[in-house]
């Protein structure tokens, strides 16, 4: 059984008035998972420009750091 299957029995044991208490958690990680790749694409987009100011002559004595 796989675990989207679990998840599935769990949530029909549950009486009604607890599930849309499930479903905003459903969406809170929906929304988690979204922040989190909004964040990622971010960094890569960003990293080519900043590459130009971190990979510089004049800087390079901080690489050693």
């Amino acid at each position: 059984m796989s675990v989207k299957e679990m998840i599935k029995n769990e949530i029909d044991k549950l009486p009604e008035n607890l599930l849309p208490e499930v479903f905003d958690f459903i969406q809170f990680l929906e929304s988690k998972r979204e922040k989190t790749l909004l964040a990622k694409a971010s960094q890569e987009l960003s990293g080519a420009s900043f590459g130009k100011i971190w990979d510089n002559p004049e800087d390079a004595v901080y690489d050693t750091l």
